[in-house]
This record gives structure tokens, sequence and C-alpha cells, in this order.
């Protein structure tokens, strides 16, 4: 394919885009608001993040609401008295807040809720500094706290809290979050934990471990902001782009949001058939469609394959369209032919195992760019550091790959790369 006919194809794309559903289409059923959901890694300098969340919730007007529930309490802190050493939910939205004013919000507030101020997410006074709020951001640390924190219990039914932030959104307000405070943003089926090798050989099961290793999932979700699709956070740092993939053909979810590190989602309209996401900072997000996986489970202990999941990488200034299941790379970039002649570099640590001493996060992603990048090879293999059974990760320009960059030489968006994992 040219490069011509490959720019003819980005051009469809984009008709496509703007042509969607309008408003009407809606039934009142989204949201007015935003989503900014962060995969963790959130530098303090980061204008760019802090600089969208601020704008999105009024710019120099913007008053931000801090929930940091996911952290643990003040009582459970050894150094609560100490403001340097200090990693609790109180010090944490205090240090969140005071970033967002040195990034030029009007005011940012912790809202006063954790393991030991349960009471408050269903308490009067709160919910009237949350309705005073013009945007939130949600720290990370563990999703289950917002669970036990701002959810009445096993019925998932929102506190009041809860219900006036849903509200806000609706309105038109900002909702963002790190880490955890992404990944509680999810809908059904929400990733509580494990690694990407132990996912695949062993699957997912409901609930949360104490042992980081097992892929545990939520079958009623998060907070359910974002229903789209899957997400997961840290993804190319720690490797989790296998359990991404194992969890999601095991519950039967077609598409993740794999988010990376310092580098923000941004969904307009979550929930309507307005919906469109935008990409924004250093790294990018991974979004993995598997409407055509086909899972297998081996004879052998552990054996396990999928075949037909497309894997897309866009970096910052991309969209997409959920709906459509489109990609638009951002203004200058080009489709790439590849000009390099050199084979992919022999990968054996496909997703950065932590018992790897010598392993290099975003492994997954080299491997990905080196293909697009070279003419020499249409597929190229990486293995897991672990055997027994050891797991093969396929990739393939499958028709409809399509390389993007602003320097010829180096990819930086992929769409539609075709993935397999496979036991030996």
């Amino acid at each position: 394919m040219t490069s011509s006919t490959l720019t003819a194809c980005a051009t469809a794309l984009l008709l496509t885009l703007v042509t969607a559903p309008t408003a009407a289409a809606d039934g009142g059923n989204g949201h007015d608001g935003s989503l900014v959901l962060v995969g963790g890694g959130l530098k303090d300098d980061n204008k760019q993040v802090y600089g969208e969340i601020i704008n999105r919730a009024g710019g120099a007007t913007a008053r931000i609401g801090v929930i940091t529930a996911a952290s643990v309490p003040e009582s459970q802190d050894p150094d609560a008295a100490d403001p340097e050493l200090c990693s609790n939910s109180k010090c944490n939205g205090a240090y969140y807040a005071g970033l967002f004013k040195s990034h030029g919000a009007a005011d940012a507030q912790w809202i006063p809720i954790d393991l030991d101020h349960v009471a408050n997410a269903d308490d009067a006074a709160v919910v009237r500094q949350v309705n005073s709020m013009s945007g939130f951001f949600f720290g990370g640390g563990d999703q289950s706290r917002y669970l036990m924190t701002l959810l009445n219990g096993p019925a998932h039914k929102d506190t009041k809290v809860l219900a006036a932030i849903r509200a806000k959104l609706r309105a038109g307000a900002v909702v963002s979050g790190s880490s955890a405070g992404a990944q509680i943003a999810a809908g059904k089926d929400m990733v509580t934990g494990g690694e990407s090798y132990e996912g695949l050989r062993d699957g997912s099961s409901p609930g949360y471990f104490d042992e980081p290793t097992v892929l545990g999932y939520e079958p009623e979700g998060g907070f359910g902001f974002l229903r789209s699709g899957l997400i997961d956070t840290h993804t190319g740092a720690y490797g989790r782009e296998g359990r991404a993939i194992r969890l999601a053909a095991d519950t039967g979810n077609d598409r993740v949001y794999a988010l990376e590190e310092n580098t923000a989602l941004v969904i307009e309209h979550p929930g309507s058939t307005r919906e469109r996401v935008r990409v924004l900072g250093p790294r990018g997000v991974a979004v993995l469609d598997l409407r055509r996986a086909r899972g297998i489970e081996g004879t052998e202990a552990g054996a396990w394959s999928v075949s037909g999941v497309r894997y897309s990488y866009l970096t910052d200034g991309d969209r997409y369209a959920p709906r459509t299941w489109l990609t638009l790379p951002a203004p200058g970039k080009r489709p790439l032919l590849p000009r390099s002649t050199a084979p992919v570099p022999v990968n054996g640590d496909v997703f950065y195992s932590v018992g790897n001493p010598d392993g290099v996060p975003y492994s997954f992603l080299d491997t990905a760019r080196a293909l697009a990048a070279t003419r020499a090879q249409r597929t190229a293999a990486a293995t897991t550091y672990e055997d027994g059974p050891r797991f093969t990760v396929t990739f393939d320009k499958a028709p409809g790959f399509v390389a993007w960059g602003k320097d010829a030489a180096a990819p930086q968006t992929l769409t539609g790369l075709g993935i397999r994992i496979t036991s030996e």
C-alpha cells in the first residue's frame, strides 16, 4: 500500500468520526462532562494533564475536589505526624490540593472520606462541599478502598457523595484520576490485581487476593463512569498487556484501554453515542480489540492460547471513536512505510517479569514498534521470561495495520497490529 493510499484511508476515518450521530441520538443516557484518566505515575510538573483537568473545571475559576480514599487512612500510617514522610489519605489529599493550586486552580480541597471517615460519604455537609466543586480528582492506592468508602456494600449502591459526583459529571463537570483513581472509573469486571504470566497461565478469578500475582477482578466493577472498555493502568511500565488480554477474554469484554504512566486518556461525553477519546501526554494508551479473539484452554496444565486480538497504540493528540472503533492520528502524523532492513531484536521477556533482574519496561511496545519500523519481517515473536509453560506472543502486520509518525524512521502510533499468544 502506498503512502498516498494510506493518507486517503486516514481521510476516510476522519469523515467517519466527524459524521457520527449527534446528541439527539443519546436519549439522555450519557454525560455532558468528561473524564481525564491517567495510568499512574503522574509527575508534579505535568502541565499538560493538570492544565487539562483545570481547564475542563473552569480554568481560573476551577474548584477541584480531591478524593484520596484509596490511600491508607491516617490511623494506619506510622509516619502520619511527619509531613515529610506521611503517606495517608489526609496528607495525600493536601498534597494534591496544593499541586492543583500551583497549576492555576482557584481552589482545591480534600474531600474528607477514607476508612477512618466512612460515614462522611453520606454526610450532608460533605455533599455540599462536593456540590461546590467544578471538578474532581481521585488519587492512587488500592481501588478496593474506594468501593468500601463510596459504595454501600455489595449492592454497589451509591453513597450520597458518589451520587453527587455522578450528577456533577452528568451536568458537565470533569472527573479525573490516576492509577487506582483511574481504575475505579471502570464498569463491570474491574481488574483488582495480578501479573501477566500468572494470569495467562492460571486465568482470572473474581475477587481480591493477597497474592499479588493472581489475576483478580471485581465482577460488579467500579463506579462505571467509563463502560466502553476495561481499564488497566501502569501497562508498559509493569508489563500488563498479557493480563489485560486474558482478563478481557475470560470475561467476554471486547475492548481494553491500557493506560501508560504520566499520560491521560481524555474522554468526552462518556456513556453516550458521542463518546470520544483523546490521548494527552508523553507516552500513550494501548487499545486492545478482542471482537474477533478466540481463547482456547490447552490440554496441559497452564496451557492457553488466544488469536484474533488487535493492538493499537495511541500517542499524544491521537483521537479515537469507541462506537466506530476508529483512530484518527494527531495532525502532523502520517502513514509510514518501513525503511529499516534490520531484524526485530530478540525479546525473551515480553511482559517485563518481576523475576528478571535484567528486564526492560515497555518491552511489548518495543517489539511492536521494531516490527513496524522494519521491512525485513511481517511477523515477530517474543516470549515470556518464565516457562512451564512458556508463552509466545506473535506480532503480525495483518491487513489493516498502519504505523504513523512525524519522523519517517520512528513509528509513534500503531493501529491494527495483530496479536496471537500461544503456550508451549
